[in-house]
């Protein structure tokens, strides 16, 4: 597997710093594909705007219809997180 050098939580400053402080308050963990985008923080930031419309915003899919589709397209992908 690749390894994507991360900036680590208590060296982030700026926008990673904000988006790791999110992090943990949505989910009370940095998971590892919040991780991964750290060297760019605005992609992280727009990452986590497209995630949060994805899964939360207005659709004609039922959450757990769009966290099926997540946990399928994962598991396809071979993704482990």
């Amino acid at each position: 597997m690749p390894h994507i050098e991360q900036i680590p939580p208590e060296e982030a400053t700026g926008v990673a710093a904000r988006e790791y402080e999110a992090a943990m308050r949505r989910a009370g963990r940095i998971w590892n594909i919040v991780a991964i985008q750290s060297q760019n923080g605005p992609a992280m930031r727009d990452s986590m705007r497209l995630y949060s419309t994805l899964m939360f915003g207005e659709s004609p899919l039922s959450r757990a219809q769009r966290e099926m589709i997540a946990v399928v397209t994962s598991r396809v992908n071979e993704c482990v997180y």
